[in-house]
């Protein structure tokens, strides 16, 4: 089964998470496949945390 790869977040707000983080230069240099497991995990709870304070406005 194929996965979808256009995805839900925008590419600017990744990188903003990733700043906010303190991963940003790991994601200039590398990619987002030089980032951790970990801090993968923490972009994507950054994000679920972004979008409820938006459902929540």
């Amino acid at each position: 089964m194929s996965r979808r790869r256009n995805g839900i977040m925008s590419e600017k707000l990744k990188y903003e998470l990733a700043e906010e983080l303190g991963v940003a230069d790991i994601v200039r240099r590398e990619g987002f496949g030089g980032v951790t497991s970990r801090d993968c995990g923490n972009l994507v709870k950054l994000a679920i945390q972004r979008a409820e304070q938006t459902l929540k406005q």
